[in-house]
This record gives structure tokens, sequence and C-alpha cells, in this order.
């Protein structure tokens, strides 16, 4: 179904008056503003929600579309077809609509069961739009922004916690790219620069699996620059927290005042 189905009420017939009884003609029949009936707007609700079942996208936004479009006000439905045509939106790669739709689904009803795991889904159209760590990380940091904004509103849902664990995956990209940029100014011999985006990852992002490798390149650094103090105090932060890290035993001495 591709049109708008929309049930017009009866025509009803005017009779001329009898001053104009020699016109036997009848009025023109009033249009109906009443929208879809029930049976309409069910039918459209069952056809979209097979269609996303199926994964036919395309149908299925076409059809919750006109659901939504139909549904009387105060409709428990209208939630579920906006997160559905999200998905159906998302799936076709068209991020940015996809994005719409979850949020009208989280904001519209924040009290519906679904609206946390439409932010969890919203989250996950930012972080899919960063796909590359070393571009711009605009899209990464607001989905890492969403993803806290569900941990705020629904603490302890489901969904948050799955939040958690993406929030943990992005948090790895952006260490990553630091690390990047780090090894960037390093191949340089631009040391300094190299140290600022070192120690900057290790301080914020202090869980991520780079980082025993970033602070032996960070020991690497201050040896370059001849920075002794530096050198010891990193060598003892990694022999006690990180000691299987990376080359550990070339950078740094068995006691680290020997560096």
């Amino acid at each position: 179904m591709t049109r708008l189905l929309a049930c017009c009420g009866l025509a009803l017939l005017i009779a001329c008056g009898a001053h104009r009884a020699t016109d036997t003609r009848a009025a023109p029949a009033p249009v109906s503003d009443a929208g879809a009936s029930a049976a309409t707007i069910d039918s459209l609700w069952t056809e979209g929600e097979g269609a996303i079942r199926r994964g036919k996208w395309g149908d299925a936004e076409k059809l919750l579309n006109r659901a939504i479009l139909e549904f009387p006000p105060g409709d428990r439905r209208v939630a579920r077809a906006h997160f559905y045509l999200g998905e159906a939106l998302f799936a076709q790669g068209r991020h940015l609509e996809a994005a719409r739709e979850f949020r009208k689904a989280s904001d519209e009803t924040p009290n519906d069961p679904l609206a946390p795991e439409a932010l969890l889904r919203l989250g996950d159209v930012y972080s899919d739009l960063w796909r590359r760590p070393e571009l711009d990380p605009t899209y990464g940091q607001t989905a890492l922004s969403t993803y806290q904004e569900l941990l705020n509103r629904y603490p302890g849902n489901s969904a948050a916690k799955r939040a958690e664990l993406r929030i943990a995956e992005l948090n790895e990209r952006f260490a990553n790219k630091a690390y990047k940029a780090a090894m960037f100014y390093f191949r340089l011999k631009a040391y300094d620069s190299a140290i600022l985006y070192l120690k900057d990852l290790v301080a914020t992002y202090p869980k991520t699996g780079v980082v025993p490798e970033a602070l032996v390149k960070l020991v690497q650094a201050y040896k370059a620059l001849g920075y002794r103090e530096d050198v010891q105090e990193t060598c003892g932060y990694i022999q006690r927290f990180h000691p299987r890290a990376p080359k550990v035993r070339e950078v740094c001495p068995t006691r680290p005042d020997g560096a």
C-alpha cells in the first residue's frame, strides 16, 4: 500500500429549496476529515510490523510513516512506530533520519518502556557514523554523550547496562585516536608534542588497552629528551600497574632509579 488511506463520510444529498424546485441537482458532498478508520490503522500497523520482521525496510518505512500520521492522540503504538521507523532508516544507511526517529521515541514518550532502548539505538547511530577514529570525532562524542544521557535518565535499566559496554568501546577508539596522533609526532621526533598526547591519553582513558604501550612510548620520549626524573617516575608506574607492558624490560631497568 503506497498511498494514504482515508475514509470519507457518506455523501449527503441536500434538496433544493421550494423556491428553487425547478433545480433538482444535489449539492456537493462535504469531505470528511475524520481520518482513517481504526481497522485501517490496525492494518497499517500489522503490515508495518511484518515488514520490519522480514527486513523489508522500504516497505516498513512507508507503512509506518502512514500509520504515524493516522494514529489518534495518545495511541500507545506511537513510540514503537518511531522506534521501528528508526530501525528501518538505520538499516538503509540513512543515519540522521534514523536519529530523529529514535530521539522522538525517547523524548516524546519518556515513560514508555521502549524509551531507553531508543536512546541506546540513537547512540549506536552516532557511533556508526564515526567508523574511522582518525576522522573528526564529533559523531563519536555525540554517541558518548547520548549513552551517558541514557545512564543518567534510566540508571539500572538493561539498556543502560549495555550502554556502559558501548562507552567502553568508544573509549578504546578515542584512546587509539590519541595514540595515533602521538605516534605521528613521535615519528617526526617532535617528542614534546608526542608527550602531551600520551600523557592525556593515559589520564583520560586509563582503562583502555593501548595504555601500556602508550606508557612505554612515553618513557622513550622522555629518554630522547633526557628527562631522567620523568623516566624514573613513569617506569615505576609501569612496573607497578602494567608489568607485562610490551618492551617494558627494554625501556625500564629492573630498578626504576637506573634510567
